[in-house]
């Protein structure tokens, strides 16, 4: 099976099976998704989520939280991971939305890797959700989840990037992160994957080789 042909079929199933597959990041505004997302690097969303609407609730806008004390945001983050970073980081992004973007959050995901705390897998997340670019975010899981069922050979999170947006149309590109994300997350996990229960694993190459060499014993 060509890669093509990966594509098409892997398209064809999320699109009729998870049609309306979205973020399980909580959030009522770009700012607070932002938010969000930055507290998300290296942490599980359900964790995020639980501490995000006191977050919200005390800093609604971005010059709330520019106004904020390092010790009164790191107090409302302390349980989540690398926390002292993120205090830092949320502020630091705060400001300079203030100073530098009038306090909206940009949708160039060019602009937004400007933010502190913002790299370019936060930065296509913002674009792609809130602003519907077609860009393709690269965590953890997509990079592993494509390279195994043969979406990507790259090495990289920026070689799988350029092949995932090479491949996947860019009306569907903002789709395919969170078709990629879930199924990492429920279903084609890192130590032990459903491969009975997954609906693409007549398209996933792991899946089509392991058949292989059991066919050749």
């Amino acid at each position: 099976m060509d890669r093509g042909e990966r594509y098409r079929g892997i398209t064809e199933w999320f699109s009729e099976n998870m049609p309306s597959a979205r973020s399980e990041l909580q959030y009522d505004s770009p700012f607070h998704l932002l938010i969000a997302v930055i507290l998300s690097a290296q942490c599980t969303d359900k964790r995020v989520n639980m501490h995000t609407p006191e977050l919200f609730r005390r800093f609604p806008l971005p010059e709330d939280l520019a106004a904020a004390s390092f010790e009164e945001v790191y107090g409302l983050i302390k349980s989540i991971s690398f926390p002292n970073n993120k205090a830092r980081h949320l502020i630091g992004m705060a400001r300079a939305l203030v100073r530098d973007f009038g306090g909206r959050v940009p949708d160039d995901p060019e602009e937004l890797v400007k933010l502190p705390g913002v790299g370019r897998k936060t930065a296509n997340v913002i674009a792609s959700v809130v602003y519907d670019r077609p860009v393709i975010a690269v965590d953890t899981h997509v990079f592993r989840v494509s390279r195994r069922i043969g979406l990507s050979d790259g090495k990289t999170v920026e070689a799988v990037e350029k092949d995932l947006t090479d491949n996947f149309a860019p009306e569907i590109r903002p789709s395919a992160h969170h078709w990629l994300i879930l199924h990492g997350r429920y279903v084609c996990t890192a130590r032990k994957p459903d491969c009975p229960g997954c609906g693409i694993s007549r398209w996933c190459r792991e899946h089509e080789d392991s058949g292989s060499k059991k066919e050749q014993r």
